[in-house]
């Protein structure tokens, strides 16, 4: 095999909310600012701060998920798109430790391991100081195969708290503290919501964002030792070139909804079908007066549709026309808050929103999450775009729920794992819809694109046997 030289690092942290992003986006705003090249990717299925991320390298951030995609794929997809010259920075997720079980299988220690990239751990320091060094020193013990770059602390209070940490940390753990960042900024730069983080395309002062986390960064980070750490990490192997894959022979036409109420989208998806032959139509239901009628699929993907809500009700030209196209079979692949946009409702902060009304459910949008983690499902009943038996692992992150109803829903697949619709059931189909809370990666469904575009090619098929 091919080895190649990725100058790379894994930000890595001791839970969720321990600064992560921030330093994460402060490195490849500070790689970028120098004229080094940045490629960033996120550990985990992480929609949010995969797009942050991809704010800050200026190119499409990859999420790194070996549950979803298994470890050999995890590890291509990094050197498939690692940049080879400058600097790689991959967020992890949770705790360094953090996993699907009490051994931290899929954990970022896991993939950091995977990739042979150093961890540089970021550590909330609020209200502790020596015991910090007992934090990082369990790290290392914990898996001597872990490797690490040094500590950045996070919510510092002062230069004496700095000093007596950073002293603490190099005596007993024979880690650098490569940074120190002040109290309250990222909370600051980086509102959160439901969720997690606020999303790019709703950040209230975006244009001003670059400059306040390079400036904090500048002055904190210790960017020649960083960026030293991660050039010293071993060559690993590089996956031979890839032939694309075939494309059917008629181009078809997918519309994905795509605006900054839906944004969750994984590339890969988006590439997956496109390189299968589909020409990829951006759709809004929040900028565009009517639904088009040229195409032969739609793909819903997931976001915050009860933000919107107000505007997305407002667009009744648009809703009637997808649910009119629904109606006369135009397959529609939905995901969480594309399921939410096909509902005859969304219930949001005591108001009903009318929906599309393809689907015969509505959705109310609750205080706390309704299934968060990952999910495993089995098809069993026939559908526009798996067959029967196939086995699906995604995740789900919602906290939206189907209002219980009398009238039976019919749905695809029994869980596994997971939440789900209810019930042990996900994915609502009618006419030619999949509607439902999971969430796939291409890389570990491919199967998914495949039936994708033979169920848009039936749809094509029909629409010209119609029009001749």
């Amino acid at each position: 095999m091919k080895m190649a030289m990725f100058p790379r690092l894994v930000v890595a942290g001791l839970s969720g909310d321990s600064g992560k992003t921030v330093v994460s986006l402060g490195l490849l705003l500070l790689a970028r600012e120098r004229g080094v090249e940045a490629a960033a990717f996120k550990k985990g299925p992480d929609y949010i701060d995969a797009a942050w991320l991809r704010w800050a390298s200026g190119r499409e951030a990859r999420n790194l998920d070996t549950y979803l995609m298994g470890f050999d794929e995890a590890k291509s997809s990094f050197a498939s798109h690692a940049t080879g010259e400058g600097l790689n920075v991959i967020e992890g997720n949770r705790g360094l430790y953090d996993g699907f079980d009490s051994k931290g299988t899929h954990s970022t220690a896991e993939l950091a391991k995977a990739l042979g990239a150093p961890v540089l751990l970021v550590i909330n320091a609020t209200k502790v100081t020596r015991t910090v060094a007992a934090l990082v020193l369990g790290c290392q013990r914990l898996d001597p195969q872990v490797a690490f770059a040094g500590v950045v602390l996070n919510q510092v209070a002062g230069k004496r708290h700095e000093r007596v940490i950073r002293q603490a940390i190099e005596e007993s753990c024979g880690l650098r503290v490569l940074g120190a960042l002040p109290r309250g900024a990222g909370d600051v730069l980086l509102p959160g919501r439901h969720l997690g983080l606020v999303t790019p395309e709703e950040h209230p002062r975006l244009s001003d964002l670059s400059s306040s986390v390079l400036a904090l960064c500048r002055d904190n980070l210790d960017w020649k030792a960083i960026l030293a750490a991660a050039q010293d990490a071993p060559a690993i192997g590089a996956p031979p070139e890839s032939r694309p894959a075939a494309p059917w022979t008629k181009r078809i036409r997918i519309g994905v909804v795509k605006d900054s109420a839906f944004t969750f989208y994984y590339p890969e998806n988006i590439e997956a079908l496109a390189s299968l032959g589909a020409e990829i139509v951006p759709v809004s239901p929040l900028r565009d007066e009517a639904f088009p009628r040229d195409i032969s699929a739609l793909y819903a993907g997931g976001g915050f549709p009860e933000t919107h809500a107000h505007v997305l009700s407002a667009n009744t030209a648009w809703l009637q026309g997808l649910r009119d196209a629904c109606e006369n079979g135009l397959p529609v692949y939905a995901e969480c808050g594309g399921l939410m946009l096909l509902s005859r409702a969304i219930h949001w902060e005591g108001r009903r929103y009318q929906m599309a009304g393809a689907i015969p459910v509505e959705a109310a949008v609750h205080p706390t999450p309704q299934g968060h983690g990952y999910a495993e499902l089995e098809v069993d009943r026939e559908n526009p775009f798996f067959p029967v038996g196939t086995r699906l692992k995604g995740h789900e992150f919602h906290y939206s729920a189907i209002v219980p109803s009398d009238v039976p829903t019919p749905t695809a697949c029994r869980i596994i794992r997971g939440a789900g619709l209810g019930g042990g059931r996900d994915a609502i189909i009618t006419n030619n819809i999949w509607a439902a809370y999971t969430h796939l990666h291409a890389v570990g469904t491919p199967e998914w694109s495949r039936g994708f575009i033979a169920a848009a090619r039936e749809k094509n098929g029909r629409r010209q046997t119609d029009d001749g």
